[in-house]
């Protein structure tokens, strides 16, 4: 179903008082019987919820959802009308769905109905909740960057692996054929011996002044703040209070990092698939970037990162370059993006520079045949519809956890190297910076209690 069908078709009015068809959980009859619904909880109904997360996942018939969790009354009570008009339209039930709420997904994951967990909070409510998903034995999927800083990150994979939960990333690159097709030949040698990579991401711009503004009645800002510092509320650090555009928290670096993780972690992701560097990281980065000199919104503008990889490879990214990939060898290149592809209107991208979706030196590099006895690379269709796969089979789904948190590492510490002069020189098995205690100090943040990964018990 096309996406903007999809909004169309759930438009609906609130449901009453109707009661749920019985929910069976998964575990009853066995992760791998055919016949069962995988029961899901969706934590953050906001923007990538709503646009992209509930519509790519609600067609599948192995799928159901079954409760929402949101700290803005407004935004719970829209994913329940949005989730119950749907199955009430597929079903011809105008009481087939009554979707359960929950303002605190703490007690969400405390129902044993629940199979899995959908994770789409802004990104300083990442690692936590997925973590104690985790903890609660729900697969999860989880939207990127996996994480707000290395320390937790490298704590939720290790919890996940653990713990035997099947975490998919967000990153649906990894499902995107012109992606895999641009790893599978650069793997297998089309451009000869690949020695550069040129990531193209944008950069954020600068905001005005926001003064503060009363709390709304309908949002738990206390717990929406998390495990970060206590700030006072103005809408353009929230999210917008009667629409689901693009939200100010993106440009705020107590919430994440702008661009570099915001996007980054995609291009991290699909650009480490060709160089087969998914299980490590460089070993040096540096680079510089432009900061607002005053505003609310705080990440950085324009950029430029330098990094290496022990295998000779040299990584580039910049706003300068067309967002999307560009593989060099010695023998030609391939460069991959999302074509014209946008997540909302307000997304910072030229689409233009990036419309064509794969692009090489030679055309006859891309009809290419990988042969029989060559590297190819997992296949997907769908980044949802993996998962739920998975959850079935128990398979590693195609963006699992460690492969997450390596690329997510890359956008972090590229963060830090843009505050930190000079080069910095970065143990990827040990994920420590060898020459500079001081940004080793900014791989963690204190944590505001009761929340954040520090204060979860194992």
């Amino acid at each position: 179903m096309k996406r903007r069908n999809f909004l169309k078709n759930v438009t609906a009015t609130a449901v009453g008082t109707a009661v749920f068809p019985t929910i069976v959980p998964v575990s009853v009859f066995g992760k791998n019987a055919p016949s069962n619904k995988i029961n899901i909880g969706q934590i953050g109904v906001g923007r990538i919820a709503r646009s992209h997360d509930i519509p790519e996942t609600i067609p599948y018939e192995q799928a159901q959802f079954v409760a929402v969790c949101d700290v803005d009354k407004k935004r719970l009570l829209d994913g329940k009308k949005m989730i119950d008009g749907y199955y009430n339209k597929k079903t011809g039930k105008s009481n087939y769905s009554d979707v359960k709420m929950y303002d605190d997904y703490q007690e969400m994951i405390l129902n044993k109905d629940i199979d899995a967990v959908i994770i789409s909070t802004p990104d300083h409510w990442h690692a936590e909740p997925a973590a104690r998903a985790a903890l609660a034995k729900k697969d999860i999927y989880l939207q990127k960057p996996t994480s707000l800083t290395v320390a937790e990150g490298r704590f939720l994979s290790d919890l996940v692996k653990k713990q035997g939960v099947i975490l998919q990333v967000g990153t649906q690159q990894r499902s995107w054929a012109q992606f895999r097709i641009a790893a599978e030949l650069v793997r297998n040698g089309r451009i000869g011996k690949l020695h550069t990579v040129k990531i193209g991401l944008p950069g954020d711009p600068s905001g005005p002044e926001a003064p503060e503004m009363p709390i709304p009645d309908n949002l738990n800002y206390d717990m929406w703040l998390g495990s970060t510092p206590e700030v006072y509320y103005t809408e353009m650090r929230v999210h917008p209070q009667n629409s689901y555009d693009r939200p100010g928290w993106l440009r705020c670096e107590q919430f994440g990092a702008g661009m570099i993780t915001g996007w980054g972690q995609h291009h991290f992701e699909s650009a480490a698939w060709g160089m087969d560097t998914e299980y490590t990281g460089p070993i040096s980065v540096e680079a510089v970037a432009q900061f607002p000199k005053s505003g609310l919104w705080d990440v950085h503008g324009d950029f430029m990162v330098h990094a290496e990889y022990e295998n000779g490879i040299t990584m580039l990214v910049s706003g300068g370059y067309p967002n999307g990939i560009r593989y060099e060898g010695t023998e030609g290149w391939i460069f991959v993006s999302r074509g014209d592809y946008v997540a909302s209107a307000s997304d910072p991208v030229d689409k233009e520079k990036s419309a064509k979706a794969l692009d090489a030196s030679d055309p006859k590099i891309l009809t290419s045949e990988i042969k029989e006895h060559e590297i190819h690379l997992t296949r997907s269709d769908n980044q949802h519809g993996n998962w739920l796969d998975c959850i079935k089979t128990r398979k590693e789904p195609i963006s699992p956890v460690e492969v997450g948190h390596r690329a997510c590492t890359m956008c972090l510490i590229s963060h830090i190297a843009m505050k930190v002069p000079g080069r910095l020189e970065w143990d990827p098995t040990l994920e420590k910076f060898k020459n500079n205690e001081y940004a080793n100090a900014m791989l963690k943040r204190s944590q505001r209690y009761p929340y954040g990964t520090d204060y979860i018990k194992i």
